[in-house]
This record gives C-alpha cells, sequence and structure tokens, in this order.
C-alpha cells in the first residue's frame, strides 16, 4: 500500500494554466481486421472519439480496466499508432504536419516508462549502452558528452554511486534498480513530457512508494508535463492532478483527481473505486457493488452509452440509443453520462 507513505500531492510547480503543451481533439485510432482470404472484416474502435489537454508542468492520470483502450492511446501519444482521424498538437506544432525530421524531434521530447523494466531492458547490452543509444540517435555525438549526461541522469534517478552501474547488466540489478535505469533512459533528452506506462505494477509494494517519490520529485525538479497510465487507484490520488476515467475506447469522466474521489458520478467510475485497493477512495459503502457482465466488444460496440449494457441505473430509450456528451457536474468535472442531464 502507498497510502500509509505518501500524502496527497500538490506540485510545487503551478500548472500554467495558459500554456497548453499537448492537445488531443475527437482522436480516433480505428484498426482494420482482415479475414485470410475474405479482405475487409470490420475495425477495433480503440480509441474512438477522445479529447483533453495537457498543460506544461502538469500530470494526469488515464485509468481503466484491460482492454479500454488506454495502451492505444499512449502508443499514439508517443507517435508509434497513426491517427485514424482528429489531432495531436504538441508545443502549437500539429503532429500530422511535421514531417520525418518533425517526428523524430516530438519523440525526443517525449520520454516512455514502460512498465515491465527488465522486459524493457536488452539484456545483451551493459547500462552504458543502453543509456548511450538514445543520445547516438539524438545526435550528441561527442563520447564525454555522453557520459557526462548519463551520470548526471543516473545520478538524478538516486543510483549512487553512478560509475559503479556502467559496466553492468539488467539482470544484475534489482527490479527497482532496473526501473530506475528505464526512468533515467526517458529522462536522457530532456523531454518535455513523460509518458508512464503503471510504472510501479511490477515492483514490489515498498518499492512502489520510492518510484513514486521518485517521478514526483523529476516532475518539480524539471516542470515535466506526465500522463501516468494505469488500472490501480491507489496511486493516481498521490501523483496526478486530474484524472480521467476511460471505458471501451472513451473517456467517461473528467475531475480533479480530490473531485473525482470526492464524488465520484459516472456509474463505471464508482465501479473502479469499488474494486479498488485503496481504502480511502471506497468512500461510500453504497459504490462497493461491481456491475455484472463484460466489457463490450470494440469491433462492434454497443449503441447509445457503451456502459449502458452493464448498467443497473440505464434509461431504457435513452443510453442505449444516444451518445451521452460531456455533463459539467461542478467546475472542471465532466461526467458522459445521461443521468447528469
Amino acid at each position: 500500500m502507498v497510502t500509509d507513505t505518501l500524502t496527497n500531492v500538490t506540485p510545487a510547480t503551478a500548472v500554467k494554466q495558459d500554456q497548453v503543451l499537448l492537445s488531443i481533439q475527437n482522436l480516433r485510432v480505428w484498426f482494420e481486421l482482415r479475414r485470410w482470404g475474405f479482405g475487409h472484416a470490420g475495425y477495433v474502435r480503440a480509441v474512438d472519439g477522445v479529447s483533453f489537454d495537457i498543460h506544461c508542468g502538469e500530470a494526469i492520470a488515464i485509468v481503466g480496466e484491460s482492454g479500454c483502450g488506454k495502451s492505444s492511446l499512449m502508443k499514439t501519444i508517443l507517435a508509434i499508432n497513426i491517427p485514424t482521424e482528429g489531432s495531436l498538437t504538441f508545443d502549437g506544432k500539429k503532429l500530422s504536419d511535421m514531417g520525418r525530421a518533425g517526428t523524430r524531434w516530438y519523440r525526443s521530447q517525449v520520454g516512455y516508462i514502460q512498465q515491465d523494466p527488465y522486459g524493457a531492458l536488452p539484456p545483451f547490452m551493459s547500462i552504458q549502452r543502453i543509456l548511450e543509444e538514445p543520445l547516438i540517435i539524438g545526435g550528441v555525438k561527442n563520447k564525454d558528452q555522453r557520459i557526462a549526461r548519463i551520470l548526471k541522469v543516473m545520478s538524478e534517478v538516486k543510483m549512487h554511486p553512478p560509475e559503479d552501474f556502467l559496466n553492468k547488466f539488467p539482470h544484475m540489478l534489482s527490479g527497482g534498480q532496473q526501473q530506475r535505469v528505464v526512468i533515467a533512459r526517458s529522462m536522457l533528452l530532456e523531454p518535455k513530457l513523460i509518458v508512464a506506462d503503471e510504472p510501479v505494477s511490477m515492483l514490489d509494494a515498498s518499492v512502489r512508494v520510492e518510484i513514486l517519490k521518485l517521478l514526483r520529485g523529476l516532475q518539480e525538479q524539471h516542470d515535466l508535463s506526465f500522463i501516468y497510465i494505469t488500472h490501480d487507484l491507489s496511486t493516481v490520488r498521490y501523483f496526478s492532478r486530474r484524472i480521467f476515467v476511460m471505458y471501451a475506447g472513451r473517456l467517461v469522466e473528467k475531475a480533479r483527481v480530490d473531485d473525482l474521489i470526492r464524488n465520484p458520478c459516472h456509474p463505471y467510475t464508482l465501479a473502479l473505486l469499488a474494486a479498488s485497493s485503496d481504502p480511502d477512495a471506497n468512500n461510500a459503502l453504497r459504490f462497493r457493488e461491481v456491475p455484472p457482465g463484460e466489457p463490450p466488444s470494440l469491433v462492434t460496440p454497443p449503441p447509445g452509452c457503451r456502459f449502458h449494457p452493464r448498467c443497473s441505473q440505464a434509461i431504457a430509450g435513452k443510453c442505449d440509443k444516444q451518445d451521452p456528451p460531456d455533463f459539467e457536474v461542478e467546475p472542471d468535472h465532466f461526467v458522459s453520462c445521461w443521468l447528469f442531464e
């Protein structure tokens, strides 16, 4: 549990409300299905109409169960997936207009922290080679400059003394040390945005606290923006400023973390809180019931609200027919649910 050691986070660096770093508008990422010998067989609508902004120095969390589209959204932000529709604008520049050189620059500005540190580090490369590679690709030709940058970043992620780790291989490190190397690699090119894909889910509980503290410290020290992707609400409230709840390819609730924990609105959000391992998140016994059924198919999603087949409060003739828009239930707290029309 992280609840006993961490306190609710208020970033030391105030969010620059007038400076949007990343703007995502009406993003759709569909993957074509093809059957051998039969051609086109439909689309997997992994991300289907997602919009939000991230400000400079802001940490947000995207939460949802497996298969909701979090990873597809993350890979699109990392410029791995190509959007089917919609736009990504980074620092005032549209990703679709950047071209090859612009996309390479964009990728240098967005760091990535993988979920499985051991799987993310090539086992046949030393830590020095692993950390030198992004710098070489990034155009740092001087070896002394590369080593100096590596030692600086390794010190920032609390690997002391950093020289002792350069010639080691990933299997010689503990899980926490491996994740610190992954974090160091994401920081090497001095990015403005870090995408963290469940960065503590593979670690022991005691190490999770250390890594979350480290990430928070790096965010404040370098005024970084963070996208924290997870299904575990027990860590979100101690790291992020805002939280976006994702279900079946769409964002169903968006709010400041404290507001969402205090006043969860969407029935799916209530289900996530009911299943949370954080006792403080279960702030009302009436929300402990987990809805029956399975998430819908993203190939043939249900009409209307995609949660309505599992929702005990669904309004017949409305929830199953019409897509709900975002309703503002309180300042900066939006929920996509007809119950709040």
